[in-house]
């Protein structure tokens, strides 16, 4: 008999399903594969493709095939033909939705990197980060932790996709930024292992994948849309484009979580991961626009639309999640969706806790 999976790095658990097609992907990769109908999916019309649970979750459910898999599931499901048509399906309705929402940045004459730096600029969304820092209870915090642990438990992975579509001075810089983003090679130091402890300090489920099922489907989409760029090389310049713009618009905010935690009370094992991209991201952020979208650019002149579509894409969803994370606690509701029934254990029931009034911050040792 093998030994079990370490539920800290995966696969994780198939989640529960959220509509038709979900439920037809969830139900399909319980079973050896097999081919799926024909039509599936060639209905999908969502009204919002970005709140769209059943949309979100499809393609979740999807992407992670190609990632560490879901748990039980036969591997050979990554590349089902029938599987991968639907997600075809699926995808051109969530780029074409992508597109409609911010249009085709104009390339300015001042080249990539200056058109990075006037999206990022202009970027007037949400106050999440000043809320966290400021305002947020304890109860708020952890779900926000609990939002983000669905990327930062897998941090890097879809923007090194790009790794092997690239060559030369882009290539070189990449690797510079992903190479901090892995910890140099040491496990105490990559990103995602210092988000693990914040997630222990915060007393949450550590395990990859553990929030999946109450993360709704703006949360799914900031993810869906790394994968989108990720796996198709046509994408490769707005996959880079998306990681500039998150480098160039990170430091400040985590330096605001950061400060947040440690307004609850929190140490600087909860506020290692924070603390880190402070430092790192500042330095990413001239590598990222300059070296690294510069060099694709001259590179490949062509694709200069590509990676501003790919920055203002980020920079946009997660307008949407914040507004969603903002207008949920100012309604006085969680912004996670209910748990899984039966009742899941305290560390991972995060809808459970109490809204406002939140409890002491636990004892740290």
């Amino acid at each position: 008999m093998s030994e079990p999976a370490d539920r800290r790095y995966g696969p994780a658990t198939l989640p529960r399903a959220r509509g038709p097609f979900s439920a037809a992907v969830v139900e399909a990769l319980r079973r050896p594969p097999h081919d799926l109908p024909a039509d599936l999916g060639v209905d999908l019309d969502p009204a919002d493709p970005f709140t769209d649970e059943d949309l979100q979750l499809t393609l979740f459910l999807c992407y992670e095939l190609h990632y560490r898999g879901w748990l039980g599931v036969d591997e050979s499901w990554e590349w089902q033909p029938t599987l991968l048509a639907l997600r075809a399906r699926c995808e051109r309705v969530f780029e074409a939705a992508l597109r409609r929402l911010v249009g085709a940045p104009p390339v300015p004459a001042a080249g990539v990197a200056a058109g990075l730096a006037e999206l990022v600029a202009a970027d007037n969304g949400p106050a999440l980060a000043a809320t966290l820092q400021r305002r947020a209870d304890l109860t708020q915090f952890r779900e926000f932790v609990a939002h983000r642990s669905v990327y930062h438990l897998r941090e890097a992975d879809p923007h090194s996709w790009a790794l092997p579509r690239l060559g030369g001075p882009a290539k070189a810089a990449l690797v510079e930024i992903q190479t901090d983003e892995y910890g140099n090679g040491r496990l105490d130091r990559m990103h995602a292992e210092l988000f693990r402890r914040t997630l222990d300090r915060l007393g949450l489920d550590t395990g990859y994948g553990a929030h999946v099922d109450v993360a709704p489907a703006v949360t799914l989409a900031t993810n869906n849309l790394m994968s989108l760029f990720g796996l198709h090389r046509r994408l490769r310049g707005a996959l880079l484009g998306h990681l500039a713009a998150f480098e160039m618009t990170s430091s400040l905010p985590n330096r605001r979580y950061g400060n947040g935690l440690r307004r609850l009370g929190f140490d600087e094992v909860a506020t290692r991961f924070y603390d880190e991209h402070v430092e790192a991201d500042a330095v990413h952020e001239q590598i990222a626009a300059h070296d690294m979208c510069g060099g694709l650019v001259r590179a490949e002149p062509a694709l200069a639309s590509d990676v501003l579509f790919g920055a203002a894409a980020g920079l946009a969803v997660d307008r949407l999640f914040a507004a969603h994370l903002l207008g949920s606690w100012a309604a006085g509701r969680s912004s996670l969706r209910a748990p899984a029934a039966p009742a899941l254990p305290p560390r991972v029931s995060l809808v459970a806790l109490p809204a406002v009034a939140p409890p002491a911050p636990p004892a740290l040792v």
